[in-house]
């Protein structure tokens, strides 16, 4: 993936596990060094074009993770430790699927990991829909707006989504693009 900085990680550790892991060497590729992308609807791309292979997506999108410099992907073999950041347009958290059981409702993301509607505030702009968390900007994937589209309700030229007769405001950002 290139190399743009290499460090060794060298400390003292409680148990085998923490030892192996901080004896790794730490490689750091910063976003401009990065041969992968991702596009403003979460496709991954390289120099020869949009990947295709699901296991491939799956695996870059469950391996993205975000620090005080930013999202990047991040890899753990025997001897050393990757920290990709790469370049997207948008955000690079997304809300893929909607599972719903009785009452709840649960986000899906891009990453695996999971979130509802309660953990931020529901923005549209520039027609769509994103889940602001103190963590992430997350957009609604097209398959995912699909799914909650048919519990979005307007009322005086404002939108929310009613579920389970609980209403989840939708803020207008009032941008353009």
């Amino acid at each position: 993936m290139g190399l743009h900085r290499v460090s060794s990680v060298r400390k003292k550790g409680k148990n085998m596990k923490e030892t192996e892991r901080e004896n790794r060497k730490l490689i750091i590729i910063s976003k401009e060094e990065a041969v992968f992308r991702m596009d403003k609807n979460g496709a991954w791309h390289n120099e020869h074009g949009k990947f295709e292979h699901p296991r491939i997506i799956r695996y870059f999108n469950s391996a993205i993770k975000k620090d005080e410099n930013g999202y990047y992907v991040h890899q753990a073999t025997g001897e050393c430790e990757e920290k990709v950041y790469f370049p997207y347009e948008d955000t690079a958290v997304f809300v893929v699927d909607i599972i719903m059981k009785g009452p709840d409702i649960s986000l899906i993301l891009n990453t695996t990991d999971r979130t509802s509607l309660e953990e931020g505030e529901l923005v549209m702009a520039s027609d769509n829909l994103y889940l602001l968390t103190p963590d992430h900007r997350i957009k609604f994937s097209s398959h995912a707006l699909v799914k909650i589209s048919k519990f979005i309700e307007e009322k005086n030229e404002k939108f929310s989504i009613l579920i389970n007769e609980k209403t989840y405001l939708i803020r207008s950002s009032g941008k353009d693009s």
